[in-house]
């Protein structure tokens, strides 16, 4: 159980200025609606589920074309239909600030990498390069529902190529360059792009890596492809020929189009016109396109990122992610609020761990957003980055992708700030949005998500679909959100859909977490405990993985950690704990096996302690940071491994080849 005292309390001045109190407020002023607490507020939201959503409309700036007709047709999922009849454009939200009298001088985008020198964007430059990309994409004859994909990193070019593909009503999808080509094609040939961007290549860790054999490989497998707009950005005098990969391509150099600037032009589109195709993460199967709209991630961006990150247009928001993942889809969508967006692209180890502090420290940085992984690693560095480092313009640091333990919430307020909003969130890919997370207004206690945000309706329900607090269980959704998936792309007949989300509670959307709500004196506050289908059951009793890392990782001399309990036919359960040490040269030593083995007998269960504790060099995980606990499961159960997972999909595919060798001899001497 986790300590009920917070370990932070926001001050009655920064309360009082948050866009929260503001919002709340206005409620009270234009609705006469009043709430004792959090937790009222958050209940009318969910109760009254459609005024809720309305008010956001009116709240924010929503710049619609036409008026919709209603909030929501009916409440029911999948089949969920938002503002019917509203047109709208994504693009024409994130450049308003873009058409304020001091955009000539304010900035959108500060971008530093290892591959060139940093790069700055007015709002006006960067309306000016979004028009120039759009005439470019009309001049190829891009319709709406056309699909534009990208092989680039987190750079200004795919900000710019993002916005004006939404602008002309074009539907986006990333991938970043340092994905393999099988990866790639899985996700792009689902989806027929008819014009690609791409990058020659990238520095990371200091070494060159070139990708144009890469991209002619995807420009050959993509037989839907007409165009490429190509960015030198490894190196500028970078030439590439589409024709020998397939004759009757066109290629156009990125600094050829950005030399006519022109003025953005936004093609308004329905509320549920499809914005962007993001992946599933692919480890395991083909990867689901998922489809998210324009109005739904619209809306629901203005919600968490205004409302409960608290970000607004004098915040320098930075987020450290991958143009593959959701995160960087949301750095781009806080341009909404009229923030300065920070880019870094690179090794965020290289030289040191203190490269992302000094990118911060450089450029005033008032959010921060990373993983628990690497707020773990330099947790295990010993790197205390506020004596180290001028973060006094940091406000809030947030992190996503896996749990963060108590300790690592101890660590933040210890060594970067003791007057943070420490945003832990949960959600992703899938709804677009957070179903536990962040709230400006609230205490921070360790170890626990704040609330779940508004007009999300969270529970966790227990084997029988009934709602459970102050245990683990199944995290679902029971009401519909505006930027859930539209659909998956391709998937005709809805049935894919449908099997991922609705196949074990009719109507309610399953994540594929264990979940535990808490109640608390000014909300419910959140746990989470990894994915359910990756749970270890012994003797009938279930335990999520990420209990027993929390336990595992407080050991100084452990860095990182994997558990798999293997249930061989016919024998009895084996559990393994994979450990990667501060010294691996000194190996497991029988006092650190009993004292992991003690620990977790007594703080978690006794059935739950592992037969074995085995060094590994390295955990593989997923490009998001996600630890590979089900593929490693099924190689080490005798599956091939171009079966369980694929390495394209892989942030360190090298990782598996320990645990393929490990298999191999397990098998050999059983």
């Amino acid at each position: 159980m986790t300590d009920p005292t917070p370990i932070w309390c926001p001050s009655a001045d920064r309360i009082a200025r948050s866009r929260f109190t503001h919002y709340r407020s206005w409620l009270e002023r234009r609705y006469g609606l009043r709430f004792t607490d959090y937790e009222s507020m958050w209940q009318w939201s969910v109760d009254e589920l459609e005024s809720f959503w309305s008010t956001l409309w009116e709240y924010f700036p929503i710049r619609a074309h036409t008026p919709y007709d209603c909030v929501l047709d009916r409440r029911t999922m999948p089949g969920a239909k938002w503002f019917a009849g509203a047109t709208l454009n994504y693009a024409e939200h994130s450049l308003a600030a873009a058409f304020e009298p001091d955009a000539e001088r304010r900035l959108a985008i500060v971008c530093e990498s290892e591959t060139r020198a940093p790069v700055t964007v007015t709002w006006a430059g960067l309306a000016r390069q979004v028009g120039a990309v759009t005439h470019c994409l009309a001049a190829f004859g891009i319709q709406p529902g056309d699909r534009v994909a990208s092989y680039m990193p987190n750079i200004p070019e795919s900000v710019v190529a993002l916005l004006a593909t939404a602008s002309v009503g074009g539907v986006w999808s990333s991938c970043s360059p340092d994905m393999g080509v099988v990866s790639v094609l899985d996700r792009f040939r689902q989806i027929s792009p008819r014009m690609l961007f791409a990058v020659d290549g990238y520095r990371y860790g200091g070494k060159r890596i070139d990708r144009r054999e890469i991209v002619a490989e995807l420009v050959a497998g993509l037989p839907s492809l007409e165009a490429v707009v190509f960015v030198p950005y490894l190196d500028p005098e970078a030439t590439f020929d589409a024709t020998a990969a397939r004759p009757g391509v066109s290629v156009v150099r990125i600094d050829e189009v950005l030399a006519r600037p022109a003025a953005p032009q936004f093609t308004p589109v329905p509320f549920d016109h499809p914005l962007w195709i993001v992946y599933s993460s692919g480890t395991t199967g083909m990867p689901k396109p998922i489809v998210h709209g324009h109005g739904g991630i619209v809306l629901e961006n203005f919600k968490g990122i205004a409302l409960h990150l608290d970000v607004g247009r004098d915040d320098r928001f930075f987020w450290f992610s991958s143009t593959s993942w959701i995160m960087w889809n949301l750095l781009v969508s806080t341009l909404a609020t009229g923030c300065t967006i920070l880019q870094f692209d690179g090794n965020p180890g290289h030289p040191d761990l203190s490269t992302l502090w000094r990118f911060a420290e450089r450029h005033g940085a008032t959010f921060f957003g990373t993983s628990p992984a690497f707020l773990g690693l330099c947790m295990k560095a010993g790197l205390s980055p506020r004596g180290l480092f001028d973060l006094s313009a940091l406000r809030a640091l947030g992190n996503t992708g896996s749990p963060l333990t108590e300790e690592g919430y101890r660590w933040v307020y210890e060594h970067v700030g003791p007057d943070l909003l420490l945003a832990s969130i949960s959600g992703g890919t899938d709804p677009a949005a957070a179903f536990v997370g962040a709230c400006p207004v609230l205490p921070v206690r360790a170890g626990e998500m704040q609330c779940r945000p508004l007009g999300t309706a969270t529970y966790a329900f227990d084997d029988e679909g009934r709602p459970v607090y102050d245990q683990v269980g199944e995290l679902v959704c029971t009401l519909p959100l505006p930027s859930m998936p539209l659909y998956f792309w391709g998937d005709t007949d809805g049935r894919r859909y449908h099997e991922s989300y609705f196949d074990v509670y009719p109507g309610v959307w399953r994540h594929g977490d264990w979940l535990r709500l808490i109640r608390r004196p000014e909300s419910v506050t959140a746990v989470i405990y990894g994915r359910s289908d990756s749970t270890i059951n012994r003797h009938g009793i279930r335990m999520g993985t990420a209990e027993l890392y929390r336990v595992v990782e407080e050991f100084s001399e452990v860095t990182d950690s994997l558990v798999i309990d293997l249930e061989y036919l016919g024998r009895e359960s084996f559990m393994a704990l994979f450990v990667v040490l501060r010294d691996p040269a000194a190996g497991v030593s029988s006092e650190l096996r009993d004292a992991l083995l003690a620990a977790i007998r007594t703080r978690l269960s006794a059935r739950h302690v592992p037969n074995e504790v085995i060094a590994i060099p390295d955990v593989p995980r997923t490009i998001s940071g996600k630890k590979l606990e089900v593929p490693i499961k099924k190689i080490l159960l005798g599956q091939p491994v171009d079966r369980a997972v694929n390495r394209d999909s892989m942030a360190n595919p090298g990782a598996l080849d320990w645990f393929v060798d490990f298999a191999r001899r397990r098998a050999r001497d059983a």
